[in-house]
């Protein structure tokens, strides 16, 4: 039933183990250069907040687009810029909601400090996930929810939660593992992730291994 995904594991397997060691090295050293070559011709260096301003940059938008303004703004700009610059900056991308994304941003700075609390007080990525996600949580990051969550604390070396975007809600949907739900409501993240639980099992890998081949077969890259 997943044979294209064993197929692409024999293909990209080089690529995708580098991805997660990059995504490893930044959640253990706190930095960590990403190289998309040859997929998109970035190469730069991230810290743990710029991945968080990423992942806030990705949501209803996409993950070439998150690269972009990464590498361009850049760990300094993420910490130091204001309002306006960092406004600018996502706009002069095509970033479609790039005021909403740089207050975020600012937001994000002044609970970044207890966001590092969280992430050193747990390895359960799934508990991590609902207290930055949650709105009564004092831990909660603005523009995050489930997905974004997921985003943030994959990138950083999580390997037990996914991200349900709409390539994973696509695939599953296409495998017959889903209903044709029309809105990816909590209900639904979560019985996707069960879903993609499954195939991991079956396939010897993580979710967040899984993720970036079913990424790869929707979309032709491996990104992040």
């Amino acid at each position: 039933m997943f044979e294209e995904l064993i197929a692409l594991k024999e293909k990209i397997e080089d690529h995708v183990k580098r991805r997660l060691l990059e995504f490893k090295r930044l959640g253990e050293e706190g930095r960590t250069t990403f190289d998309f070559r040859p997929y998109a011709n970035y190469v730069y260096e991230a810290d743990l907040f710029s991945e968080l301003c990423f992942c806030l940059l990705t949501a209803n938008s996409s993950a070439l687009l998150g690269i972009k303004l990464q590498s361009s703004i850049g760990i300094e700009g993420f910490k130091n810029m204001s309002l306006e610059d960092l406004e600018k900056a996502i706009s002069s991308a095509g970033h479609r909601f790039a005021r909403q994304r740089a207050e975020r941003i600012l937001k994000a700075r002044d609970k970044f400090d207890q966001v590092l609390e969280l992430l050193k007080s747990s390895k359960n990525g799934r508990e991590i996930r609902e207290l930055l996600s949650d709105s009564c949580s004092k831990y909660k990051v603005k523009g995050f929810g489930l997905k974004e969550a997921s985003h943030f604390l994959r990138n950083i070396g999580f390997e037990d939660v996914a991200i349900v975007d709409r390539h994973i809600f696509r695939y599953l949907k296409e495998k017959g593992l889903l209903p044709d739900y029309k809105t990816l409501t909590r209900k639904v993240y979560l019985t996707a992730e069960e879903k993609l639980q499954n195939i991991c099992q079956k396939l010897g890998v993580s979710q967040a291994e899984l993720d970036l081949y079913i990424f790869y077969y929707k979309t032709g890259n491996v990104l992040k």
